[in-house]
């Protein structure tokens, strides 16, 4: 059986330390109760003296958490925040004070002014004191990426002699490279009296993107908890992500002999909820949780995956909450990705069907960054009309402007594949290209309805125009078009009703 790792959470505490990303009481509640859906084994719920707001707080998750979860308050070495932070747990079912002090020479010398030998006493003094209040006791050693090795002993041997239930090691300043972290884990494995009776926890930050290796690397020398928050949200540029450990561990359990009990399908949801609060975005390309993390677009990449999933994912989507991988039509879709959106959608296309459909797919993925399924709907629709179409439109050209007369330029291709081309002028840029129509199909009908509607999001989406003409005998014949280009959009529209108007009189000609 491999070793439990505890996941410790602290995106209430260290998280909402990120600027912009403070959240009042009721928002933490809110999290909280996420958090404990999750199953997290310790919450971290805020700093009890900093605040009124931050007691309260630490309070009500107390209550909230009774036995399925170990809730914390943070202080610093001094008597009056342990007081606070043990009057915050007062009603906690498994409640654990965290107390500590600096201890690398940056934070002796330049922050507390203080020798090594007065660390020492405070480190000790702070456990002890705690102690009178609860049996769990948790001391960090801030800055201990940065201190001295054999230093960082002392004090860690100290705080566990004093009775510390749980000594954490940060990387405060996310300084280290992930194999010089777990040398110091490893040192401390091997130097400190006693320390296989307490829990070695981890907390390290992500200043030059390693948090999550620094992290891995302490369990793998033996640490057996990890300090960590919702979408890595933290001070500067952020903490271990919690989502990114949790993964980390199952993927690679046997190696690092670790397993955690976080019920990960709660991922996304935890994600999009602490976005929400916190105003926090999270960017596309995030591990686990981005928006991208389990989408395709390349074609040589959605053919793997539609084989089979783990040909490109090595975390099936539906296991961290977001349902399932997702096919990104772009310009860089081949075939297969093409085909298996249509099949969805209902569409079966084959051979060089299927080749005229990718090649239209092509030009219109050509002029957008991302094709949407009411793409390929109206796609297929506008490839469903030219079927049976008498004239089609091969193109159209607009000149207009101030103090310029609208100009329109029409080619049409007609059932004897003769291209025919017209030109006129009108009111209007939509005015002139009807009366260009006209010149070359030359039925008699009356424009008696025009709109226009987006198909898709997005500044670059397909514009579909549905026009509705008269013929002499009272029948309305309705056309469709859509195009990135509502002028283009507006011709297909026009020259649909009039193949309609067209095939319905031919009919009544043969009968």
């Amino acid at each position: 059986m491999t070793r439990k790792i505890d996941i410790f959470d602290t995106t209430l505490r260290d998280g909402e330390q990120s600027p912009g990303a403070s959240m009042n009481t009721e928002e933490k509640l809110v999290v909280a109760r996420q958090l404990l859906r999750m199953k997290v084994d310790v919450i971290e719920a805020g700093f009890p003296i900093s605040s009124p707001g931050d007691f309260e707080s630490v309070r009500r998750i107390a209550e909230l958490a009774g036995d399925d979860a170990t809730v914390v308050g943070l202080t610093r070495a001094v008597e009056k925040d342990i007081d606070r932070a043990a009057e915050a747990l007062k009603y906690a079912k498994r409640p654990r004070i965290h107390t500590g002090l600096g201890v690398s020479p940056s934070h002796l010398r330049d922050k507390l002014r203080i020798t090594e030998d007065q660390c020492l006493e405070r480190a000790e003094h702070c456990v002890r004191y705690a102690k009178k209040y609860m049996n769990d006791v948790q001391f960090y050693a801030e800055d201990a990426g940065r201190s001295d090795y054999d230093f960082l002993v002392k004090v860690i041997q100290r705080v566990v002699d004093a009775g510390a239930t749980v000594v954490n090691i940060p990387d405060t300043t996310g300084y280290s490279l992930p194999a010089e972290f777990g040398r110091r884990i490893a040192y401390l494995m091997e130097n400190v009296r006693g320390i296989e009776n307490v829990t070695v926890s981890v907390h390290c930050h992500n200043d030059l993107g390693m948090a999550t290796a620094l992290a891995l690397e302490g369990v793998k020398n033996g640490a057996t908890q990890i300090e960590c928050t919702i979408n890595g949200l933290g001070e500067r540029a952020g903490n271990t992500a919690l989502e990114e450990v949790v993964m980390g561990i199952r993927m690679h359990g046997e190696e690092l002999n670790a397993h955690t009990d976080i019920n990960s399908k709660e991922f996304t949801k935890a994600s999009r909820l602490v976005s929400s609060i916190t105003g926090m975005s999270v960017q596309a390309n995030k591990a686990i949780v981005g928006a991208n993390a389990f989408a395709h677009s390349s074609g040589i990449h959605q053919d793997g995956v539609l084989k089979k999933r783990d040909t490109y994912e090595i975390i099936d989507p539906a296991d961290v909450g977001a349902g399932q991988s997702q096919i990104v039509l772009t310009a860089r879709s081949g075939h297969a990705a093409l085909k298996h959106r249509l099949e969805e959608l209902g569409y079966e296309f084959e051979g060089d069907a299927l080749d005229k459909v990718y090649e239209d797919f092509l030009n219109l993925a050509d002029k957008k960054k991302e094709v949407y399924d009411e793409d390929l709907e109206s796609l297929i629709h506008e490839r469903d009309r030219q079927v049976s179409a008498i004239f089609q439109l091969e193109g159209v050209q607009i000149s207009c402007g101030t103090d310029m007369i609208p100009t329109a330029t029409v080619t049409l291709r007609n059932q004897a594949d003769q291209v025919v081309t017209a030109c006129d002028f009108g009111t209007g840029p939509i005015d002139a290209m009807y009366k260009a129509v006209n010149k070359i199909v030359q039925v008699e009908n009356d424009l008696t309805e025009f709109s226009v509607q987006s198909v898709t999001r997005g500044i670059d989406a397909l514009g579909e125009v549905t026009i509705r003409v008269t013929a002499p005998d009272g029948e309305v014949y309705t056309g469709r078009g859509a195009d990135n280009d509502i002028v283009v959009s507006s011709a297909r529209a026009y020259v649909n009703a009039l193949n309609r108007l067209l095939n319905d009189k031919r009919e009544h000609q043969q009968k």
